[in-house]
């Protein structure tokens, strides 16, 4: 079943992005759009601390939203 789009067209493509790279998104939570976490989930990717990110539904700024979501796709150690 296809995930829901994002409001913010140019986060919905930064999540293209990351779902090509193998990069999980969930939709839903308690105050995020959803989440997205990395295929490489262990130990060694930073002890886990970019493994997991929050989307947001309304960002003040979606450009530099849509940045930051790349920006973790492509700084993980596992790529």
């Amino acid at each position: 079943m296809p995930r829901k789009k994002h409001p913010k067209q140019e986060i919905e493509q930064a999540l293209k992005y990351a779902e090509k790279q193998g990069w999980r998104i969930k939709v839903g939570g308690s105050h995020a759009w959803g989440k997205m976490s990395c295929p490489y989930n262990d130990k060694a990717c930073r002890c886990g601390e970019f493994c997991i990110s929050s989307i947001w539904s309304t960002p003040k700024n979606p450009a530099n939203h849509a940045k930051q979501i790349r920006r973790i796709v492509d700084n993980c150690i596992r790529k």
